[in-house]
């Protein structure tokens, strides 16, 4: 029996216990297709599933190595069973593939006939497969081509797109390494999109996504629409594309709220393309404004419904989705998978914080009870407003006093889901803080003081959870936030990790409740950076 830190049960859960030697190496190797459900203090629960399965089959992993992985770590026999179902559900990808046909165009090949009879048969597919080939081909109209995938997915059997992408209009984008170098895992990752087509690469925020989209534009050498958050989020592609390739102004257009210029490379948001005029989404034809040979998808995992539905359509399109976390709370994981591309490369946060590229961080989890009279307006209150009145507790704002304190004269930012909360917050500490009604203009003075040093503390609504650039920026006291959203905890830890000029560590606070919904929506947000290794201490607020 091999003493490892790893139980690998029938029922898919892996567990894992963290005071093991070797829990760091198994943790690693499992993270590329095991995803963390549960990370309580001494063991954490993994599931092994399909889609976790396909993506790990798709960057790279087979069955051989899923299997070698958990034989190694497992304390016990490994179930039988599990071990050929990994091997059967990793097998699916690829059963099924679309390709071009020189004769006939788009078409189904299967290399097993009781499969494509499985999914001629479905009613998931009716209406999308055309006239039957031969044994083991069928004709796929062009315009059905992504909602194919999602249906083929949806049964159970995930085709591997290799139907090949129009080149679009040409536009030549080099890369300008004056200043500073591209990094070996930007590099690996834009290939491993350029090799695969289209997909997604997932990279921790501060590791420079960004650059691997420059990177991914100089080797489409095509005119590209780039989709994001936010008019700061756009306005800082802009810069980065200027600073690190040949592309000038003049060749990047910007289409908001704000302004309409269509350039060879556009850089658009997600708000005005989803922005709805009776019923219609006239912006939308931005996708067919121009002949693009490259899409890219910044922040992928929060792409709205309308976009999906949009990107069905453009499946002969090069898509490269950038993300820090793939993990969606509305599950439509499958739709990033199927509709943009499978997983092409995912660096872990600890291995780029190893490397220096990030800073390292310690995340503490600090609790506080609520007073007894509190305590009964709470346990009495309607379930829909138990979340408000905790995570708005007023005495967090003593909580976030202490922390400041030992932490004076280091670049703060203090985070919240709550307006008046915030506004509290920001007379108690006479600091600024910008939400969504601060303009453009006033966020940016402010941004610009705080990264000259002139500001030592900012307050941020949830406007501040992506691409926003704040280098040294070095400790975030997070009060409130979307109840259990996972990938907004790691957008918002990625706010403090630019590494620092003195390579000091980043201190990253959750102040909760005890005893309440804001505790068990903590820890749901926190399973995500626990599956990437970084521990929560918790501490209590009566010892700070």
């Amino acid at each position: 029996m091999n003493a490892g830190p790893l139980i690998v049960q029938s029922d898919k859960t892996l567990l894992l216990e963290i005071d093991h030697e070797q829990a760091e190496d198994a943790r690693r190797e499992i993270a590329p297709f095991a995803e963390l459900e549960r990370a309580p203090e001494h063991i954490h629960t993994y599931r092994l599933t399909p889609l976790g399965l396909w993506n790990a089959r798709a960057a790279g992993h087979d069955a051989e190595s899923v299997v070698d992985t958990l034989l190694r770590y497992s304390r016990y026999a490994v179930p039988h069973a599990l071990l050929v179902d990994i091997a059967e559900t990793m097998d699916k990808y690829g059963r099924l593939k679309l390709v071009e046909d020189p004769a006939h165009g788009l078409v189904l090949v299967s290399n097993n006939l009781s499969v494509l009879e499985e999914v001629l048969r479905s009613k998931k597919t009716a209406g999308m497969l055309g006239d039957r080939i031969d044994e083991l081909t069928v004709r796929v109209h062009p315009s059905e081509r992504g909602r194919l995938k999602q249906a083929l997915l949806k049964v159970g059997w995930p085709a591997e797109d290799l139907a090949g992408y129009v080149d679009g209009e040409a536009h030549e984008i080099d890369l300008q390494e004056t200043g500073w170098a591209l990094r070996d895992y930007q590099r690996q990752a834009a290939e491993n999109f350029w090799h695969g087509g289209s997909g997604v690469v997932v990279l921790p925020c501060g590791a420079g996504k960004t650059i691997v989209g420059a990177a991914a534009m100089s080797l489409a050498k095509a005119t590209t629409l780039i989709l994001v958050t936010s008019s700061v989020s756009a306005r800082q592609w802009r810069n980065e594309l200027i600073r690190t390739t040949n592309l000038t102004e003049d060749e990047i257009g910007e289409y908001s709220g704000t302004r309409k210029d269509v350039r060879p490379v556009t850089i658009a948001t997600y708000q005005v393309l989803t922005s709805r005029r009776k019923g219609v989404y006239p912006h939308l034809d931005l996708f067919d404004t121009r002949d693009w040979g490259l899409i890219i998808y910044d922040e992928v995992h929060l792409l709205p419904a309308p976009v999906f539905r949009f990107t069905a359509d453009l499946q002969a399109r090069r898509r490269l989705g950038l993300t820090a976390t793939l993990v969606r709370e509305d599950g439509n994981e499958t739709e990033v998978f199927s509709l943009i591309g499978p997983k092409r490369y995912d660096a872990p946060w600890r291995e780029i914080e190893s490397q220096g590229w990030i800073a390292p961080a310690d995340c503490v989890e600090v609790r506080l009870s609520l007073p007894e009279h509190d305590r009964l307006v709470y346990a009495t209150a309607e379930q829909v407003d138990r979340y408000r009145l905790a995570a708005t507790a007023s005495g967090k704002v003593d909580v976030v006093k202490k922390l400041l304190a030992q932490h004076k004269g280091e670049p703060a930012l203090v985070i919240g889901q709550y307006l008046d909360q915030l506004a509290e917050l920001a007379e108690a500490l006479d600091a600024p803080v910008i939400t969504g009604e601060t303009s453009m203009k006033e966020r940016q003075v402010l941004f610009d003081q705080f990264r000259r040093g002139e500001l030592e503390l900012l307050l941020v609504s949830k406007v501040a959870n992506f691409s926003i650039d704040l280098p040294e920026a070095s400790i975030a006291v997070q009060v409130s936030g979307s109840f259990g959203s996972r990938q907004e905890e790691a957008q918002r830890l990625g706010r403090i990790l630019r590494p620092k000029g003195d390579g000091r560590t980043a201190h990253f606070y959750t102040v909760v409740v005890r005893d309440t919904v804001d505790a068990e929506f903590a820890a749901n947000r926190q399973r995500f950076l626990a599956e990437q290794g970084y521990p929560y201490r918790i501490v209590d607020a009566e010892d700070l």
